[in-house]
């Protein structure tokens, strides 16, 4: 026994709590080897992916009765606890009636005394210990004489039973702080969208023009009429030889700015160069690309970027810069009435999406005057950094409840989360009756 056990705990493998089941398919082409319905519920570890629940009564097939006859399945009662033994190693959930299974499994007839849920949740918590176990090239696959040897500490069985019933409360809390959690991002993503729209309708800044006593006289005008021009982008190929001129692709133009992470690189002569090289305030436009949420993402080129030129899947504008900013007319590019503009637009059933020039000439831009394009590009980016901080609050919260389950699963199997009652049987007398 370990030193480190709780009062009454013992340390066993579950080959002497369980009796160990595998399972088995019988001949796919046979088709009255399987039933539509109300035949043997039988189990695959596909039927487990992405399973929420602790307790299973089917999957997606059923077994006849000549199927389970021809087959090294076995019909098991309730309360099995199945745990997948291959693709993957720890799936792991129990039979709320009696079921049969593939061959992808290694399952555990609880022997009395033994509570299928404690045993749930401890498998829960023994993954990497059964992947330790597990042998094979191509996947691991856990052997029924090495499942039995996956070692379980056994409280007295009452005291199973509290544990189990306090992780499913705890537990469940903890899934329902997840959920909440997983809205989140598109809370955010609705958020952004809402400035996005504001800001280029003129309510974002109603506000500003009331306390400056300025009339709303935004003007409508197309793109063609703000830019000085628009050009694509080079076609000649490009390497990763940094002693030549770098070349910004599609994979560069990200949410966050200009990306330099992966950059390529090619020569090119005089006239290449200048009638090629970006400036400072230039605007770099995706034109080609299999998604249509791309299509039309707009990026600014720094003071950084400043003689890069960029290839062929891309459009620079150069702006009229007396006429419109930058930030201005990437944030209008951006706002929810021309991305959905731009992608119904550029959609192609030959996967491959598409803008064109003359089709970014026309987009039409609602146009203020420029101290209060200065001031939207001011509250926008505000906002958007509110928006960024909510993200990574969320990133920490969202690890902190990932870790959590495990800190609540350790802390349980240490004796640590419900009280214990010296006076119940100690597991060790369990073990000797069974």
């Amino acid at each position: 026994m370990s030193e480190d056990l709780p009062q009454g705990w013992v340390e066993s493998l579950i080959g002497d709590i369980a009796k160990v089941v595998g399972g088995g398919t019988p001949k796919t082409k046979d088709e009255s080897n399987f039933v539509d319905k109300d035949g043997i519920p039988w189990i695959t570890p596909a039927d487990l992916s992405g399973y929420k629940k602790i307790h299973i009564s089917h999957g997606k097939r059923f077994l006849s009765q000549k199927g389970l006859d021809t087959s090294s399945a076995t019909l098991m009662p309730e309360g099995t606890v199945l745990f997948s033994s291959r693709a993957p190693v720890g799936y792991v959930a129990i039979a709320s009636n009696p079921v049969a299974t593939n061959q992808g499994f290694k399952s555990f007839v609880l022997k009395e005394g033994v509570n299928s849920k404690y045993v749930y949740y401890y498998l829960r918590n023994s993954k990497s210990i059964a992947e330790k176990l597990s042998s094979g090239t191509t996947f691991l696959e856990l052997s029924g004489k090495n499942a039995a040897k996956i070692p379980i500490k056994i409280p007295p069985f009452l005291e199973q039973k509290r544990i189990a019933d306090k992780l499913d409360c705890l537990l469940a809390k903890v899934d329902t702080c997840k959920a909440r959690l997983d809205k989140v991002p598109e809370i955010i993503k609705r958020f952004r969208q809402s400035v996005l729209a504001d800001a280029t309708s003129g309510r974002l800044t109603e506000d500003w023009r009331n306390h400056k006593n300025i009339e709303y006289n935004w003007k409508r005008n197309t793109i063609e009429n703000l830019i000085e021009g628009i050009r694509y982008g080079t076609s000649k190929k490009c390497s990763y030889d940094d002693s030549l001129t770098p070349v910004l692709r599609i994979p560069n133009i990200s949410d966050h700015g200009i990306d330099k992470t992966d950059m390529k690189y090619a020569d090119f002569n005089e006239r290449e160069l200048e009638s090629l090289s970006l400036k400072k305030g230039d605007l770099l436009l995706i034109r080609s690309n299999g998604s249509a949420s791309l299509i039309g993402k707009v990026n600014i080129i720094s003071k950084d970027e400043e003689g890069f030129l960029y290839a062929g899947y891309l459009i620079r504008l150069r702006l009229k810069k007396e006429e419109i900013l930058p930030e201005y007319l990437k944030i209008h590019m951006s706002s929810p009435k021309i991305r959905k503009q731009i992608e119904v637009g550029a959609r192609s059933t030959s996967g491959v999406h598409n803008i064109n020039s003359k089709e970014v000439c026309s987009i039409k831009v609602n146009l203020p005057e420029m101290d209060e394009q200065k001031e939207i590009v001011k509250r926008v980016e505000s906002l958007f950094s509110v928006a960024s901080q909510m993200e990574e609050k969320l990133k920490r919260a969202q690890n902190g409840v990932d870790k959590l389950t495990a800190s609540i699963l350790v802390k349980a199997f240490r004796g640590e989360l419900v009280p214990q009652d010296i006076n119940e049987e100690p597991a060790d007398k369990m073990l000797e009756h069974i």
